[in-house]
């Protein structure tokens, strides 16, 4: 009959296997499409941001430099000669002693850049240059009002006479009357930018360029996009209020994927661009593997199917029988229903090992309980740990950025509040501590912050008393701040961060309060909808957008169950609070000392 147990595994393995097989033929390469888009997407504009932040630092020295040239004590002797046409000696000392300074700033810059200051005559402090005004970058600086320079070669720089550079024009002016006098010009190596540009990839053929507004390489070599493509973007980017992103465009029938990351430097935009059959060449070779195999597949499941659908009915019978029992949990019955002979292939030994099952299932109940508590507490320990990497890696780098500064006191000051956090941080003892212990932690991590941003940042803590002894388990708060600094200062130049904390009857309230651009729907709706209880692996494996909000909800629900809640309130551009709330259980049993 048709309708048999054979034949309905004959049918069933067919349905099974191959037709999900050739479904999945289009299904797969269509996820993997989109999440290779997404991924690619993520991975790039993580790229650009990294280029950002570094084409930010090279601002800021070279930025520096020329204000130290400006400001300099020798600058503005020889500019006052220069103007009282001092005699020749004097000039020639005093230009002498400018450019021992000048050389000795070049020597001791570790991005090798370099100083060159001209009168508004073409009278400089290296060479003369006597038709200045008609210099293509001197031209983009007074015409354009280009302070940033793209790639030239420097005819009056002995080290840049064959190599390229870009540069950073200063206006010079004498300090006492601000009146115009010429320009400070920073050079600093193209090779710098390229070389760091040439790391941000873009799958295997993928074309990054960095470019002005209009639409030009600031640096060396070719440019290899299609000119309406490049046009059309820059266009849009322009318009667009978004600081990085995505654009689709096409082009004789090509489809380009093309991502932007407009730079604080000047109006330069970071671009980036691959059509979608070079991103996606791999997927199409392998929808139609997936093809060949579906029909390999198809004549394999028949032949097995048959061979093996009727040698394993009757056994399987009684093997169902005895699981009804056991769905029961009538063990005995499983047991006395249980096949007395057992056939000689893998049903046999199936059989057999569901016989086994059944005698120990009681104790597996156990072991399993037992180890998910385990699990539960290395989730916990997981989540902990992926805090402090993080958090390391911004200090080392904001004591390096303060050494390469010569702020040597603010070395120390961060080291005292590092080592005191670090302290706290290695204190194994009990992941456990009084919210007093937290704040004072909280208190040395904000040092740290207003040390890095001086006077564009202020945190207030606002500590309720009787919150001080209340136990807490460690490193909620800090995650939370440091995302408070991060979004305060995409689009503000100052951040404004209050922390506080409150007991009401047996409820602990502890909220991060900012004025940066707030949260999207989205990333709300993102944050709201985590299964912290289900599944931790998601927090774990999060990238990118409140990752430490993520972390922070995570171990927070790991820990206190529904003894915890969270609220957030956000308006665009105005700001967000965070608040945390915890209803009070047990005592503390290990306490670490204040730091």
């Amino acid at each position: 009959m048709f309708f048999s147990l054979r034949n309905r595994l004959f049918l069933i393995f067919t349905l099974l296997l191959t037709f999900p097989f050739l479904v999945l033929s289009f299904i797969i390469p269509s996820w993997f499409t989109s999440e290779i888009e997404a991924q690619t997407e993520d991975y790039t504009l993580d790229m650009m941001d990294q280029y950002s932040l570094y084409m930010d630092s090279i601002a800021t020295q070279a930025e520096d430099l020329g204000k130290q040239v400006l400001v300099n004590q020798t600058t503005q002797q020889w500019l006052q000669l220069e103007k009282e046409d001092a005699a020749l000696a004097e000039l020639h000392f005093i230009r002498n002693e400018l450019r021992s300074w000048l050389s000795s700033m070049t020597l001791n810059n570790s991005n090798t850049m370099s100083t060159s200051v001209f009168l508004n005559d073409g009278t400089g402090i290296w060479i003369n240059h006597p038709f200045l005004s008609e210099v293509e970058w001197y031209k983009d600086y007074s015409e354009n009002n280009q302070r940033w320079i793209r790639a030239h070669t420097d005819a009056y720089q002995q080290q840049y006479q064959q190599n390229y550079v870009n540069s950073f024009i200063i206006p010079l002016y004498d300090i006492y009357t601000l009146s115009s006098s010429g320009v400070i010009k920073v050079n600093l190596p193209t090779s710098l930018l390229e070389t760091a540009l040439n790391k941000v990839k873009l799958g295997e053929n993928g074309r990054v360029y960095l470019l002005n507004n209009q639409g030009e390489n600031v640096l060396t070599g070719g440019m290899h996009t299609p000119e309406s493509v490049l046009d059309d973007s820059l266009k849009r980017i322009v318009n667009s209020r978004d600081k990085q992103g995505l654009i689709e465009t096409a082009h004789n029938g090509e489809e380009y994927l093309v991502f932007f990351q407009k730079l604080t430097v000047g109006d330069w935009v970071l671009f980036s661009e691959i059509t979608k059959s070079e991103l996606f060449f791999k997927i199409d070779e392998l929808q139609k593997r997936l093809l060949l195999t579906s029909a390999i597949i198809f004549i394999l499941t028949i032949i097995a199917s048959y061979l093996f659908s009727t040698n394993i009915v009757r056994p399987l019978g009684k093997l169902n029988n005895a699981m009804g029992y056991m769905e029961r949990g009538d063990f005995t019955g499983a047991k006395q229903n249980m096949p007395s002979k057992l056939p000689k292939h893998e049903i046999g030994y199936l059989i057999k090992v569901f016989d086994q099952t059944i005698d120990r299932l009681n104790s597996l109940i156990k072991i399993e309980y037992e180890a998910n508590i385990r699990r539960k507490d290395a989730e916990y320990k997981a989540l902990l740990l992926q805090i402090n990497p993080h958090f390391m890696n911004n200090t080392l780098e904001i004591i390096g950025g303060l050494a390469a500064q010569g702020k040597n006191k603010d070395v120390i000051n961060v080291s005292v509040h590092l080592g005191r956090m670090m302290v706290y941080s290695l204190n194994t003892h009990s992941d456990v501590v009084t919210l007093g212990q937290e704040i004072n932690y909280i208190r040395n991590f904000t040092d740290i912050l207003k040390v890095r941003y001086e006077d564009a940042i202020s945190i207030k803590i606002v500590e309720d008393p009787k919150t001080k002894s209340l136990p807490i388990i460690k490193f909620i708060v800090q995650p939370l701040v440091e995302n408070a600094a991060k979004y305060s200062f995409i689009e503000n130049t100052y951040a404004e961060i209050t922390i506080r904390t409150k007991k009401e009857s047996n409820l602990i309230y502890i909220s991060v309060e900012d004025n940066g651009i707030g949260m999207s729907e989205e990333v709300i709706a993102d944050i709201m909808s985590e299964d912290f209880n289900s599944d931790t692996t998601n927090v774990l494996a999060s990238t990118g957008t409140s990752i430490g909000l993520k972390n922070v909800l995570g171990r927070l629900k790991l820990y206190y169950g529904d003894d915890f809640s969270f609220r957030i309130d956000t308006q665009k551009d105005q700001g967000t609070k965070i608040t945390l709330c915890i209803k009070i259980k047990g005592d503390i049993h290990d306490e670490s000392s204040d730091m």
